[in-house]
């Protein structure tokens, strides 16, 4: 069955894009063969800083082979090394996501956008997909081949396939663009539609010199050369001296069991000696570690510093972790999750979202309004620090958006059918309808008779309230009169709420009487529609 395909389409960097390239994967081509036949190297064993100068020379020329493998040993033998990027690469796990339509979007480009969500939602395991994409953290690079298919009238990716960061190498011309190794000096085009091709901008520079292996490599050498250097001076200086003394005379047989013997008490703690010859111990050898420490410390403090941008989240503090710097150090790791995760969007947008769009967008016409991949990184706002402060506001005035309060305290919007919870004494808000027959209903007239409430906060709940469409017997009792007054008109309303309110300021006062003017007339109209 052939698949559907729009003719002169193009990726978005404005490549064409034919039938052939989303029908097989780029690495499948017989020029590519050698890429997965290669035996990885380990440019760490025995490194010098010459030899460390030389591979990072390389990559700078556009041959990312040797610095490439020197990430991977890098990751691989330095224990802080691997949990400091662990920690900064888990923070990225688990991210709620959402694909967003266009500003302004038309229902086809929300249903687009919609179906996009849905396709990567149920054919893509994306923690995965992410955890990959980190590997451009320490690489400076991180590629994933995708595989097409045609399903259902749908253009879905089969499986996207991790690549070796070995397998590529540096256009000549363009040393910021990454191209397949297939033998030839500038090496291959990536195939279009065919890669999620992440880049992360550890620092500004080529792309073979983005990689944050290149920072924390000096470190991890360093670090190297010190453990070794401790080794030895354990193995010199750490254990005691074990003498062995032999009686004159004695011949080689003799000097040699007593040699074993020697030995058999440094690794059994028993032995035995021919009767005459005796052990002594001798006390280690004078030596302090502390240099060789010191060094080892030094190098993971500056690994988590390069990592995750400070030491008091890594357990490698110097003598002054206090909570409010912890505090400090925990929001740069924030600052450097939310950039790790916008990173991250910008290629999902531009290598799966933008192809997806494309094959399958009924609204698609380019790349102009494009449905954007975007990490939901803003954290709930403190729900009790809003309840206390909010209501306030409100009352003064502000008109705070209901979609800003949902946005702000990560609460879903109620969609219809939705069971609302509400306060066991909340009464539940009532619908104009409701209000006019509770106008009507028995025992209003005495209602009228009521007098007022004191609290002057009272009266503006009251009107809150009534505008909100709840309507109890305690706000007929305080609005009723004060409803009777705004009928005689403005100034009786003003003299009658100094004489019921003596304390209310001048400004205040004003405010109010333009809000009772405004809801008296509101609540007329209602009375008049009741009653006609």
């Amino acid at each position: 069955m052939k698949i559907p395909f729009q003719k002169n389409l193009a990726d978005f960097m404005g490549r064409m894009v034919s039938r052939v390239d989303i029908a097989q994967r780029q690495t499948e081509e017989s020029r590519f063969w050698m890429l997965s036949k290669e035996l990885a190297e380990h440019p760490t064993r025995g490194l010098t800083p010459a030899r460390l100068a030389a591979i990072m020379q390389e990559a700078e020329q556009g041959n990312l082979i040797a610095q490439c493998q020197l990430a991977e040993d890098l990751e691989e033998k330095d224990a802080h090394l691997f949990a400091e990027l662990q920690k900064r690469k888990m923070a990225l796990q688990g991210v709620d996501w959402q694909i967003v339509p266009p500003r302004d979007a038309s229902a086809a480009e929300k249903a687009d956008a919609a179906l996009i969500e849905q396709i990567i939602t149920d054919m893509l395991n994306m923690d995965d997909i992410i955890t990959d994409m980190s590997d451009a953290i320490l690489k400076g690079y991180s590629n994933q081949e995708l595989e097409w298919e045609f399903v259902d009238g749908l253009h879905i990716p089969r499986s996207v396939e991790y690549r070796p960061g070995s397998w590529f190498q540096l256009n000549p011309d363009n040393l910021n663009q990454l191209r397949l190794r297939d033998g030839s000096h500038h090496g291959a085009e990536l195939q279009p539609f065919g890669w999620i091709s992440h880049t992360h901008k550890a620092k500004s520079g080529y792309l073979g010199r983005m990689a944050l292996a290149r920072v924390v490599a000096w470190p991890f050498l360093f670090k190297n050369l010190s453990l070794r250097d401790l080794a030895e001076f354990l193995e010199i200086y750490g254990l005691p001296v074990k003498l062995g003394r032999y009686p004159s005379g004695a011949n080689d047989k003799e000097k040699s069991t007593l040699m074993r013997a020697l030995a058999s008490i440094g690794h059994n703690a028993v032995g035995i000696i021919p009767k005459g010859m005796d052990v002594e111990f001798k006390e280690a050898a004078k030596g302090a570690e502390g240099p060789f420490k010191s060094m080892i410390d030094w190098a993971e403090r500056s690994m988590s510093k390069a990592v995750l941008g400070g030491t008091l989240t890594s357990g490698t503090g110097e003598g002054t972790n206090t909570n409010a710097l912890g505090n400090v150090h925990n929001e740069v790791r924030k600052e450097l999750r939310q950039s790790d995760l916008k990173q991250i969007a910008a290629t999902l947008t531009r290598d799966l979202v933008f192809p997806l769009y494309a094959l399958n967008g009924k609204s698609f016409n380019g790349n102009r309004r494009l449905p954007l991949f975007e990490f939901n990184t803003k954290d709930p706002a403190d729900l009790a620090y809003l309840a206390t402060n909010l209501p306030p506001l409100i009352q003064h005035g502000f008109k705070v958006p209901s979609s800003w309060l949902y946005d702000e305290t990560q609460i879903p919007v109620p969609q219809e059918g939705d069971e609302i919870l509400r306060s066991p004494s909340q009464a539940p808000l009532q619908a104009p309808a409701q209000l006019r027959a509770n106008w009507q209903r028995p025992g209003f007239a005495v209602l009228k008779s009521l007098p007022p409430m004191d609290d002057q906060q009272a009266l503006d709940d009251a009107l809150n309230a009534l505008t909100e469409g709840q309507l109890n017997d305690q706000v007929l009792q305080l609005l009723t009169p004060v409803f009777a007054l705004a009928e005689k008109g403005p100034e009786e309303l003003q003299a009658g709420l100094a004489e019921l309110w003596p304390d209310m300021a001048d400004t205040q006062l004003e405010e109010t009487l333009t809000r009772i003017l405004f809801v008296s007339e509101l609540w007329g109209e209602l009375s008049g529609d009741v009653n006609g």
